[in-house]
């Protein structure tokens, strides 16, 4: 996906990445050659401690165990000409792993091109969680629009959790 380009990718995200966390945080891809997708694994690393790894088969695996269960719990059969149910199925478990915080590294790419292409203020009330990461360690994010996340950052998912807590402290902010 964006294996040419990825260098680029990876020194935009570092150029929007604030001065106080440049040096701490690292982004990497991992692809698996032998895979049957060569897709592998997309990771953002603090102090080099993998802290959020986005892996496909993972991934891939726990969307089949989700659709399963929406099926059991619905009591819907599998037909295999029923393109549309099991495109809305599978597009509905996608979703709901992902609020779960398990993703691919497409998601990562996905997430990366729309976080690349929106302004900060779209992003930072975003809800994907790897769109709202992103700009919280993004160096347009000020003091105050960090406060004001610490103030209702309880219902956010650990993930984002950990990097507000990181920028804050990073930036001197009391929690």
């Amino acid at each position: 996906m964006y294996s040419p380009k990825w260098s680029k990718v990876k020194k935009q995200l570092k150029s929007f990445t604030c001065d106080s966390l440049k040096d701490r945080i690292d982004f990497h891809i991992i692809n698996y050659r032998k895979a049957h997708d060569q897709l592998g694994r997309a990771v953002i690393a603090v102090d080099k401690k993998e802290i959020l790894s986005m892996c496909t088969i993972t991934a891939e695996r726990a969307v089949y165990r989700k659709e399963w269960d929406i099926r059991a719990k619905q009591n819907i059969e599998y037909d295999i000409n029923n393109y549309k149910q099991n495109l809305e199925i599978g597009i509905h478990a996608h979703e709901m792993i992902k609020t779960e915080g398990i993703m691919a590294q497409y998601d990562f790419f996905d997430a990366v091109e729309e976080y690349l292409s929106s302004p900060i203020e779209k992003s930072i009330k975003s809800t994907d969680i790897i769109i709202k990461l992103l700009s919280l360690i993004d160096r347009r994010v000020g003091k105050r629009t960090l406060q004001k996340l610490n103030e209702s950052i309880e219902t956010e998912h650990e993930s984002i959790r950990y990097f507000l807590k990181l920028r804050c402290d990073a930036e001197g902010i009391g929690n």
